[in-house]
Protein backbone atom coordinates (compact mmCIF):
# COMPACT_ATOMS: atom_id res chain seq x y z
CA UNK A 1 0.00 0.00 0.00
CA UNK A 2 1.56 3.32 -0.99
CA UNK A 3 2.60 6.17 1.58
CA UNK A 4 -0.06 8.78 1.98
CA UNK A 5 1.50 11.95 0.16
CA UNK A 6 1.78 15.30 2.01
CA UNK A 7 -1.30 17.04 0.49
CA UNK A 8 -3.50 14.00 2.05
CA UNK A 9 -1.87 14.73 5.49
CA UNK A 10 -2.94 17.39 7.80
CA UNK A 11 -1.76 19.06 10.93
CA UNK A 12 -4.10 19.24 13.64
CA UNK A 13 -4.72 22.82 13.36
CA UNK A 14 -6.18 22.33 10.06
CA UNK A 15 -8.25 19.22 10.93
CA UNK A 16 -9.53 21.12 13.97
CA UNK A 17 -10.27 23.81 11.58
CA UNK A 18 -12.33 21.47 9.46
CA UNK A 19 -14.29 19.95 12.33
CA UNK A 20 -14.85 23.36 14.16
CA UNK A 21 -13.43 21.60 17.37
CA UNK A 22 -10.55 21.99 19.77
CA UNK A 23 -7.28 20.07 20.03
CA UNK A 24 -8.91 17.79 23.22
CA UNK A 25 -12.02 16.81 21.26
CA UNK A 26 -9.77 16.12 18.26
CA UNK A 27 -7.90 13.97 20.42
CA UNK A 28 -11.06 12.57 21.76
CA UNK A 29 -12.22 11.23 18.39
CA UNK A 30 -8.66 9.53 18.17
CA UNK A 31 -8.97 8.04 21.06
CA UNK A 32 -11.92 6.44 20.51
CA UNK A 33 -10.84 5.03 17.00
CA UNK A 34 -12.82 7.75 14.59
CA UNK A 35 -9.46 8.83 13.49
CA UNK A 36 -6.16 7.67 13.28
CA UNK A 37 -2.78 9.69 13.24
CA UNK A 38 0.78 9.75 12.55
CA UNK A 39 3.90 11.45 13.65
CA UNK A 40 4.42 14.80 12.19
CA UNK A 41 7.23 16.02 11.03
CA UNK A 42 8.16 18.15 14.38
CA UNK A 43 8.64 16.40 17.68
CA UNK A 44 5.52 15.38 19.44
CA UNK A 45 3.56 16.57 16.36
CA UNK A 46 1.17 14.86 14.62
CA UNK A 47 -0.82 14.89 11.05
CA UNK A 48 -4.16 12.93 9.91
CA UNK A 49 -5.47 11.34 7.04
CA UNK A 50 -7.37 14.75 4.95
CA UNK A 51 -10.22 11.82 3.47
CA UNK A 52 -10.72 10.75 7.33
CA UNK A 53 -11.15 13.93 8.58
CA UNK A 54 -13.32 15.09 5.42
CA UNK A 55 -15.87 11.66 6.60
CA UNK A 56 -15.85 12.68 10.26
CA UNK A 57 -17.44 15.73 8.79
CA UNK A 58 -19.55 14.56 6.53
CA UNK A 59 -21.30 12.29 9.31
CA UNK A 60 -21.12 15.24 11.48
CA UNK A 61 -23.17 17.50 9.03
CA UNK A 62 -25.34 14.83 8.82
CA UNK A 63 -26.36 14.36 12.39
CA UNK A 64 -27.26 11.10 13.85
CA UNK A 65 -30.14 10.18 15.57
CA UNK A 66 -30.00 8.27 18.96
CA UNK A 67 -30.33 5.31 17.21
CA UNK A 68 -27.25 4.95 14.69
CA UNK A 69 -25.00 6.74 17.55
CA UNK A 70 -26.07 3.75 20.12
CA UNK A 71 -24.86 1.61 17.04
CA UNK A 72 -21.20 3.17 16.73
CA UNK A 73 -20.79 3.49 20.06
CA UNK A 74 -20.28 -0.02 20.51
CA UNK A 75 -17.01 -0.23 18.61
CA UNK A 76 -14.65 2.22 20.82
CA UNK A 77 -17.15 5.05 20.43
CA UNK A 78 -19.11 6.68 23.15
CA UNK A 79 -19.51 5.29 26.35
CA UNK A 80 -22.89 2.77 26.97
CA UNK A 81 -22.17 1.93 30.52
CA UNK A 82 -21.49 3.67 33.87
CA UNK A 83 -18.48 1.61 35.91
CA UNK A 84 -16.64 2.74 38.95
CA UNK A 85 -13.93 -0.01 37.83
CA UNK A 86 -11.56 1.52 35.60
CA UNK A 87 -10.74 4.95 33.59
CA UNK A 88 -8.37 4.81 30.66
CA UNK A 89 -6.17 7.94 29.99
CA UNK A 90 -2.95 8.25 27.76
CA UNK A 91 -0.63 7.53 30.51
CA UNK A 92 -2.05 4.84 31.97
CA UNK A 93 -5.32 2.96 33.04
CA UNK A 94 -6.56 4.23 36.20
CA UNK A 95 -8.01 0.93 38.65
CA UNK A 96 -10.69 2.58 40.91
CA UNK A 97 -8.76 5.80 40.39
CA UNK A 98 -5.28 4.60 40.99
CA UNK A 99 -2.90 4.23 38.34
CA UNK A 100 -2.31 0.45 37.10
CA UNK A 101 1.79 1.70 35.93
CA UNK A 102 2.45 3.06 39.21
CA UNK A 103 0.62 0.25 41.05
CA UNK A 104 2.98 -2.10 39.12
CA UNK A 105 5.94 -0.02 39.49
CA UNK A 106 5.30 -0.11 43.53
CA UNK A 107 5.37 -3.90 43.70
CA UNK A 108 1.71 -4.38 43.96
CA UNK A 109 0.68 -8.67 42.94
CA UNK A 110 -2.50 -9.43 41.10
CA UNK A 111 -4.18 -10.05 44.36
CA UNK A 112 -3.65 -6.73 45.27
CA UNK A 113 -5.25 -5.14 42.14
CA UNK A 114 -8.13 -7.20 42.85
CA UNK A 115 -8.72 -6.25 46.53
CA UNK A 116 -9.09 -2.65 45.19
CA UNK A 117 -11.29 -3.82 41.98
CA UNK A 118 -13.90 -5.82 44.31
CA UNK A 119 -13.84 -3.19 47.22
CA UNK A 120 -12.46 -5.64 49.43
CA UNK A 121 -11.55 -2.77 52.07
CA UNK A 122 -10.73 -4.95 55.60
CA UNK A 123 -11.65 -8.38 53.81
CA UNK A 124 -8.91 -10.11 52.19
CA UNK A 125 -10.97 -12.91 50.54
CA UNK A 126 -7.61 -14.88 49.50
CA UNK A 127 -7.27 -15.43 53.21
CA UNK A 128 -9.71 -18.30 52.83
CA UNK A 129 -7.49 -21.58 52.24
CA UNK A 130 -7.25 -22.45 48.40
CA UNK A 131 -8.22 -26.30 47.46
CA UNK A 132 -5.23 -28.64 47.90
CA UNK A 133 -6.11 -30.29 45.12
CA UNK A 134 -8.89 -30.55 42.29
CA UNK A 135 -12.19 -32.57 42.79
CA UNK A 136 -12.08 -36.02 41.16
CA UNK A 137 -14.45 -35.48 38.56
CA UNK A 138 -11.85 -32.32 37.18
CA UNK A 139 -8.28 -33.76 38.05
CA UNK A 140 -8.21 -35.52 34.59
CA UNK A 141 -8.71 -32.54 32.40
CA UNK A 142 -7.51 -30.23 34.94
CA UNK A 143 -3.99 -31.96 34.71
CA UNK A 144 -3.92 -32.43 30.78
CA UNK A 145 -0.72 -31.07 29.55
CA UNK A 146 -2.04 -31.92 26.17
CA UNK A 147 -4.63 -29.75 26.04
CA UNK A 148 -4.64 -25.86 24.53
CA UNK A 149 -4.86 -23.35 28.17
CA UNK A 150 -8.00 -22.18 27.59
CA UNK A 151 -9.60 -25.41 26.42
CA UNK A 152 -8.43 -26.83 29.37
CA UNK A 153 -10.13 -23.94 31.27
CA UNK A 154 -12.77 -23.56 29.38
CA UNK A 155 -13.94 -27.01 30.41
CA UNK A 156 -13.53 -26.90 33.88
CA UNK A 157 -14.75 -24.31 34.92
CA UNK A 158 -18.70 -25.36 34.54
CA UNK A 159 -17.61 -28.55 36.95
CA UNK A 160 -15.84 -26.47 39.41
CA UNK A 161 -19.33 -24.34 39.92
CA UNK A 162 -21.05 -28.19 40.71
CA UNK A 163 -18.47 -27.82 44.06
CA UNK A 164 -19.32 -24.22 44.70
CA UNK A 165 -22.33 -24.49 47.12
CA UNK A 166 -21.88 -21.00 47.72
CA UNK A 167 -22.02 -19.94 43.89
CA UNK A 168 -25.50 -18.16 43.99
CA UNK A 169 -25.21 -16.86 47.45
CA UNK A 170 -25.91 -12.94 47.11
CA UNK A 171 -23.58 -11.41 50.34
CA UNK A 172 -20.85 -9.18 49.11
CA UNK A 173 -17.80 -10.73 51.73
CA UNK A 174 -18.78 -14.82 49.91
CA UNK A 175 -18.90 -13.28 46.49
CA UNK A 176 -15.35 -12.07 46.96
CA UNK A 177 -14.41 -15.18 48.47
CA UNK A 178 -15.40 -17.50 45.93
CA UNK A 179 -14.24 -14.84 43.50
CA UNK A 180 -10.64 -15.11 45.27
CA UNK A 181 -10.75 -18.82 44.52
CA UNK A 182 -11.97 -18.69 41.28
CA UNK A 183 -9.19 -16.88 40.41
CA UNK A 184 -6.74 -19.09 42.17
CA UNK A 185 -8.33 -22.03 40.24
CA UNK A 186 -8.45 -20.32 36.99
CA UNK A 187 -4.52 -19.37 37.24
CA UNK A 188 -3.85 -23.14 38.06
CA UNK A 189 -5.97 -24.05 35.09
CA UNK A 190 -4.32 -22.27 32.72
CA UNK A 191 -0.72 -24.00 33.38
CA UNK A 192 -2.03 -27.39 34.14
CA UNK A 193 -1.17 -27.73 37.69
CA UNK A 194 -2.52 -27.92 41.10
CA UNK A 195 -4.25 -24.83 42.94
CA UNK A 196 -2.63 -23.39 45.52
CA UNK A 197 -2.18 -20.26 48.10
CA UNK A 198 0.79 -19.21 46.03
CA UNK A 199 0.36 -15.42 44.37
CA UNK A 200 -0.80 -15.98 40.43
CA UNK A 201 2.70 -14.51 39.51
CA UNK A 202 4.78 -16.63 41.25
CA UNK A 203 2.56 -19.13 40.07
CA UNK A 204 2.89 -18.95 36.55
CA UNK A 205 6.40 -17.62 36.61
CA UNK A 206 7.47 -21.07 38.76
CA UNK A 207 5.68 -23.66 36.21
CA UNK A 208 7.43 -21.90 33.22
CA UNK A 209 11.09 -20.41 34.46
CA UNK A 210 11.26 -21.99 38.05
CA UNK A 211 14.00 -20.16 40.45
CA UNK A 212 14.25 -17.35 37.99
CA UNK A 213 12.93 -13.98 40.31
CA UNK A 214 13.44 -11.59 37.50
CA UNK A 215 11.31 -13.26 35.46
CA UNK A 216 8.79 -13.91 38.37
CA UNK A 217 8.92 -10.28 38.57
CA UNK A 218 8.53 -9.11 34.85
CA UNK A 219 5.49 -11.31 35.48
CA UNK A 220 3.94 -9.86 37.97
CA UNK A 221 4.32 -6.46 36.58
CA UNK A 222 2.61 -7.67 33.23
CA UNK A 223 -0.59 -9.09 35.28
CA UNK A 224 -0.93 -6.12 37.32
CA UNK A 225 -1.28 -3.59 34.02
CA UNK A 226 -3.45 -6.42 32.42
CA UNK A 227 -6.03 -6.85 35.27
CA UNK A 228 -9.18 -4.68 33.37
CA UNK A 229 -9.40 -2.29 30.74
CA UNK A 230 -12.90 -0.46 31.31
CA UNK A 231 -15.50 -1.94 28.43
CA UNK A 232 -13.23 -4.44 26.25
CA UNK A 233 -14.82 -7.37 24.60
CA UNK A 234 -14.49 -9.66 27.01
CA UNK A 235 -15.35 -7.87 30.47
CA UNK A 236 -18.26 -6.64 28.12
CA UNK A 237 -19.47 -10.09 27.12
CA UNK A 238 -18.63 -11.34 31.38
CA UNK A 239 -20.60 -8.43 32.40
CA UNK A 240 -23.84 -9.28 30.28
CA UNK A 241 -24.08 -12.58 31.16
CA UNK A 242 -23.08 -11.12 34.79
CA UNK A 243 -26.17 -9.28 34.58
CA UNK A 244 -28.64 -12.10 34.25
CA UNK A 245 -27.78 -13.21 37.87
CA UNK A 246 -25.39 -16.07 36.37
CA UNK A 247 -22.44 -16.97 39.08
CA UNK A 248 -19.54 -16.18 38.86
CA UNK A 249 -18.25 -19.55 36.89
CA UNK A 250 -20.16 -18.57 33.70
CA UNK A 251 -18.96 -15.11 33.41
CA UNK A 252 -15.45 -16.40 33.54
CA UNK A 253 -16.44 -18.50 31.03
CA UNK A 254 -17.97 -16.01 29.28
CA UNK A 255 -14.81 -13.81 29.23
CA UNK A 256 -12.76 -16.82 28.30
CA UNK A 257 -14.83 -17.77 25.15
CA UNK A 258 -14.77 -14.17 23.86
CA UNK A 259 -11.03 -13.98 24.56
CA UNK A 260 -10.26 -16.98 22.58
CA UNK A 261 -11.06 -14.98 19.25
CA UNK A 262 -8.07 -13.94 17.04
CA UNK A 263 -9.39 -9.88 17.32
CA UNK A 264 -9.60 -10.33 20.79
CA UNK A 265 -7.17 -12.06 22.80
CA UNK A 266 -5.47 -14.03 19.59
CA UNK A 267 -3.71 -10.83 19.01
CA UNK A 268 -0.71 -12.23 21.38
CA UNK A 269 -0.25 -15.02 18.58
CA UNK A 270 -0.11 -13.21 15.91
CA UNK A 271 2.09 -10.71 17.53
CA UNK A 272 4.62 -13.31 18.69
CA UNK A 273 4.52 -14.69 14.91
CA UNK A 274 5.23 -10.83 13.96
CA UNK A 275 8.46 -11.63 16.02
CA UNK A 276 9.28 -14.54 14.83
CA UNK A 277 9.02 -14.11 11.25
CA UNK A 278 10.78 -10.76 11.33
CA UNK A 279 14.02 -12.07 13.10
CA UNK A 280 13.76 -15.06 10.80
CA UNK A 281 13.89 -13.12 7.60
CA UNK A 282 17.50 -12.37 7.92
CA UNK A 283 16.85 -8.51 8.29
CA UNK A 284 13.85 -7.25 10.45
CA UNK A 285 13.81 -3.95 9.39
CA UNK A 286 12.61 -4.70 5.58
CA UNK A 287 10.40 -7.55 6.86
CA UNK A 288 8.79 -4.68 8.57
CA UNK A 289 9.05 -2.27 5.47
CA UNK A 290 7.62 -4.71 3.24
CA UNK A 291 4.70 -5.40 5.30
CA UNK A 292 3.48 -1.91 5.75
CA UNK A 293 4.13 -1.38 2.26
CA UNK A 294 1.49 -3.95 1.71
CA UNK A 295 -0.71 -2.66 3.98
CA UNK A 296 -0.08 -5.06 6.12
CA UNK A 297 -0.76 -4.92 9.86
CA UNK A 298 1.57 -4.87 12.60
CA UNK A 299 0.02 -6.90 15.78
CA UNK A 300 1.80 -5.81 18.65
CA UNK A 301 2.04 -2.62 18.06
CA UNK A 302 -0.16 0.76 17.90
CA UNK A 303 -3.52 0.91 20.27
CA UNK A 304 -6.76 2.72 19.27
CA UNK A 305 -7.23 4.20 22.65
CA UNK A 306 -3.39 4.97 23.18
CA UNK A 307 -2.87 6.93 19.92
CA UNK A 308 0.79 8.47 21.56
CA UNK A 309 1.21 4.63 22.42
CA UNK A 310 0.07 1.90 25.21
CA UNK A 311 1.79 2.97 28.47
CA UNK A 312 1.22 -0.57 29.94
CA UNK A 313 3.54 -1.93 26.62
CA UNK A 314 5.91 1.13 27.68
CA UNK A 315 6.10 -0.19 31.18
CA UNK A 316 6.36 -4.11 30.36
CA UNK A 317 9.45 -2.81 27.66
CA UNK A 318 11.56 -0.68 30.30
CA UNK A 319 11.20 -3.64 32.98
CA UNK A 320 12.66 -5.63 30.00
CA UNK A 321 14.93 -4.24 29.05
CA UNK A 322 16.40 -3.82 33.06
CA UNK A 323 16.01 -7.59 33.24
CA UNK A 324 17.40 -8.47 30.03
CA UNK A 325 18.40 -5.85 28.41
CA UNK A 326 21.81 -7.63 27.26
CA UNK A 327 20.27 -10.80 26.03
CA UNK A 328 20.23 -11.53 22.22
CA UNK A 329 16.62 -12.17 22.06
CA UNK A 330 16.21 -8.74 23.51
CA UNK A 331 18.63 -7.51 20.85
CA UNK A 332 16.36 -8.97 18.08
CA UNK A 333 13.35 -7.36 19.83
CA UNK A 334 15.10 -3.89 19.93
CA UNK A 335 15.48 -4.03 16.21
CA UNK A 336 12.13 -4.88 15.44
CA UNK A 337 10.46 -2.53 17.79
CA UNK A 338 13.29 -0.03 15.64
CA UNK A 339 11.93 -0.70 12.23
CA UNK A 340 8.80 -0.69 13.21
CA UNK A 341 8.90 3.22 14.81
CA UNK A 342 10.75 4.33 11.87
CA UNK A 343 8.47 2.69 9.49
CA UNK A 344 5.09 3.27 10.71
CA UNK A 345 5.51 5.37 13.66
CA UNK A 346 3.65 2.50 15.60
CA UNK A 347 4.93 1.67 19.51
CA UNK A 348 4.48 -1.54 20.81
CA UNK A 349 1.11 -1.96 23.18
CA UNK A 350 0.33 -4.70 25.62
CA UNK A 351 -0.01 -7.46 23.45
CA UNK A 352 3.07 -7.17 21.33
CA UNK A 353 4.98 -7.11 25.12
CA UNK A 354 3.24 -10.06 26.52
CA UNK A 355 4.38 -11.71 22.77
CA UNK A 356 7.90 -10.23 24.01
CA UNK A 357 8.30 -11.55 27.42
CA UNK A 358 7.60 -15.18 25.60
CA UNK A 359 10.03 -14.46 22.53
CA UNK A 360 13.40 -12.70 25.04
CA UNK A 361 12.92 -15.77 27.51
CA UNK A 362 12.36 -18.91 24.77
CA UNK A 363 8.67 -19.62 26.18
CA UNK A 364 5.94 -20.89 23.40
CA UNK A 365 3.60 -17.82 22.63
CA UNK A 366 0.83 -19.45 23.67
CA UNK A 367 1.90 -18.04 27.55
CA UNK A 368 1.07 -14.78 26.62
CA UNK A 369 -2.16 -15.47 26.33
CA UNK A 370 -2.17 -17.36 29.84
CA UNK A 371 -0.41 -14.11 31.21
CA UNK A 372 -3.16 -11.95 29.09
CA UNK A 373 -6.24 -14.26 30.55
CA UNK A 374 -4.95 -15.43 33.82
CA UNK A 375 -4.81 -11.07 34.73
CA UNK A 376 -8.07 -9.88 33.43
CA UNK A 377 -10.31 -12.50 34.94
CA UNK A 378 -9.62 -10.02 37.59
CA UNK A 379 -11.28 -7.30 35.71
CA UNK A 380 -14.28 -9.66 34.97
CA UNK A 381 -14.93 -10.32 38.16
CA UNK A 382 -14.72 -6.45 39.53
CA UNK A 383 -17.40 -6.27 36.75
CA UNK A 384 -19.92 -9.19 37.55
CA UNK A 385 -19.69 -8.18 40.87
CA UNK A 386 -20.71 -4.35 39.74
CA UNK A 387 -23.16 -5.47 37.41
CA UNK A 388 -24.61 -8.12 39.72
CA UNK A 389 -24.43 -5.25 42.64
CA UNK A 390 -27.07 -2.97 40.63
CA UNK A 391 -29.52 -5.75 39.45
CA UNK A 392 -30.08 -4.57 35.95
CA UNK A 393 -30.15 -6.53 32.49
CA UNK A 394 -28.10 -5.48 29.87
CA UNK A 395 -30.40 -5.70 27.15
CA UNK A 396 -29.99 -3.89 24.45
CA UNK A 397 -32.19 -3.17 20.85
CA UNK A 398 -31.62 -4.19 17.59
CA UNK A 399 -32.46 -2.35 14.25
CA UNK A 400 -33.48 -4.74 11.75
CA UNK A 401 -32.47 -4.44 8.39
CA UNK A 402 -33.36 -7.71 6.37
CA UNK A 403 -36.02 -8.30 4.17
CA UNK A 404 -39.26 -6.85 5.31
CA UNK A 405 -42.99 -8.88 5.98
CA UNK A 406 -45.11 -9.70 3.44
CA UNK A 407 -48.26 -7.15 3.52
CA UNK A 408 -50.93 -8.92 4.46
CA UNK A 409 -53.24 -10.09 1.88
Amino acid sequence: MPQPTDAELIPASEACALLGISPATLYAYVSRGQLSSRPGPEARSRVYLRAEVERLLQRKQAGRGAARGAAQSLDRGLPVLETRISLIRPDSPYYRGRSAVAAAQAGATLEDIARLLWECEEQDPFATAAPAQWPQRVAPLALDASLPPLERTLACIPLLALEQRQSLNSAAPVRREVAATLLRQTAALLVGTQPDARPVHALLADSWQPGDAGFAELVRSALVLCADHELNVSAFAARVVASTGAHLHATVCAGLAAMSGPRHGGATARAHALLVDAVASGDPAAFIRERWRRGDELPGFNHVLYPDGDPRGAEVLRVLRELRGDAPRMGEVEAVIAATAETSGQHPNIDGLLAAICYVHDLPGSHALVMFAGARLTGWLAHALEQQALGTLIRPRARYTGLAPAKPV
